[in-house]
């Protein structure tokens, strides 16, 4: 198991771990990042964006499609990729840097 898919499976504070009991149902998707560039909060567009939020050395990743499932706006989106690299909410105000990225998404259920 890749090092990324690990962690989302068991070291992702925002939910429990994966059980036991879990893993006959989960759905394998890969995600083909670009390169990440510098972007400024203006620029972000929701459900074509993914984001790479870094300041004093923590780092929180988000896809493209995880706000477009979860119906969050692009601020939300700041916010919740700052709570996944374990910073305050606000970092990406407050002198975070911001990439972006795209995908190309491959999964089970994906016809690809």
């Amino acid at each position: 198991m890749g090092e990324t898919a690990r962690a989302a499976a068991f070291d992702d504070n925002r939910f429990p771990p994966v059980t036991m009991e879990e893993a006959p149902h989960l759905q394998i998707e890969l995600s083909i990042l670009s390169p990440a560039q510098p972007i400024s909060a203006e620029e972000i567009v929701v459900g074509r964006h993914g984001l790479l939020i870094s300041w004093h050395g923590r780092r929180g990743l988000l896809l493209p499609q995880v706000p477009v499932e979860r119906a969050w706006d692009r601020e939300s989106f700041l916010e919740q990729t700052c709570r996944k690299a374990g910073l305050p909410l606000d970092a990406w105000q407050k002198g975070a840097t911001i990439e972006a990225f795209t995908a190309e998404v491959f999964g089970e259920n994906s016809g690809q």
